[in-house]
């Protein structure tokens, strides 16, 4: 059984050694355990530290391309190099090492295929009353869309196995952790989460400049995975909104016409005509919608087995 631990990077030079330093040599129930970084195109000397601490793998960037890029490639270089359970991590040492091994034990067991570390919050000192709001709402908000319990959606400390790995996509450039829970408690992969411990802010957090930036591109990523992979409940909620005030309106035209009235309310007739006529349209777009999701399905199976013969001819070649 064989453990590969991943970290995006980018100009991360500072505070590398430190989280790798921090990371487990051996744990019970695996085999080996290798170390892979991705540089997402750093300008400063992240690459020569990783290789002077003796990271078995690096996956290069020449220009950043992300956070979202950078984790798939991650998984694709982990999966290629004959990874069993794959764990990622970030490079500023936010993450406990220590806990890796409790957010592997699921995997180890058979109880799931994807296991987020679920941090403590409301006791981090350096999130700002703000901060942690939003992040139980966003994590809320994750929950209803992917209709699972993962109670700390954004969290990057999480593992994943090798099946569950080859499922992924990621489509969005922003990040990786909202739309992959989302694909997984809709596509229903086995999914858990366990209480893992922080480390002191070594720096400020680089995923966003600006919590109402953070706020916006977290939103729009949640909004477009639930179109992905529920786009026939999300039109038929939002449709049925016109065909209830144009069915009203309608209503209230017959009413007046009976009462020898009607003439002068035909203004509420057209109204009551377009707004049904928009609601119809937006279920149209639903069940298109609905369409098309069944094919992105019948594509990701397709994947799933290209990339299974894929990395299990390389993992047997390895």
């Amino acid at each position: 059984m064989k453990l590969i631990i991943q970290i995006p990077c980018y100009n991360e030079a500072e505070t590398l050694e430190i989280a790798l330093n921090d990371l487990p040599k051996h744990i019970d129930g695996i085999d080996e355990i290798e170390y892979l970084i991705i540089n997402d195109g750093s300008k400063d000397n992240t690459v020569e530290v990783a290789k002077n601490w003796g990271v078995n793998y690096v996956v290069n960037f020449k220009k950043n391309k992300g956070l979202a890029k950078g984790f798939m490639a991650g998984l694709d270089a982990c999966l290629r190099n004959g990874a069993d359970i794959i764990v990622n991590t970030d490079a500023d040492n936010q993450y406990c090492g220590e806990d890796i091994e409790k957010i592997i034990r699921p995997i180890l067991n058979g109880e799931a295929d994807i296991v987020i570390g679920e941090r403590p919050i409301d006791q981090t000192e350096h999130f700002s009353p703000l901060k942690k709001k939003l992040q139980h709402f966003g994590s809320w908000v994750v929950r209803k869309a992917s209709n699972s319990d993962i109670p700390d959606a954004p969290s990057g400390f999480r593992a994943y196995s090798r099946d569950a790995a080859m499922r992924l996509n990621v489509t969005n450039e922003y990040t990786y952790t909202l739309e992959t829970i989302v694909q997984a408690g809709r596509t229903k992969m086995a999914m858990t989460s366990v209480p893992i411990r922080t480390n002191a802010e070594l720096r400020p957090s680089r995923l966003f400049s600006s919590m109402f930036g953070y706020v916006k591109r977290s939103m729009l990523t949640i909004i477009r995975a639930f179109l992905m992979y529920k786009p026939l409940s999300f039109f038929m909620g939002l449709g049925t909104i016109p065909v209830i005030g144009g069915v009203a309106l309608g209503i209230r035209f017959i009413v007046y016409a009976v009462g020898g009235s009607g003439a002068g309310h035909i203004q509420s007739l057209i109204l009551a005509s377009m707004l049904i006529i928009i609601g119809v349209l937006v279920w149209v777009l639903g069940l298109m919608g609905d369409i098309i999701a069944s094919n992105r399905k019948l594509l990701e199976d397709i994947q799933y087995h290209v990339r299974k013969l894929d990395y299990d001819s390389e993992k047997e070649e390895n």
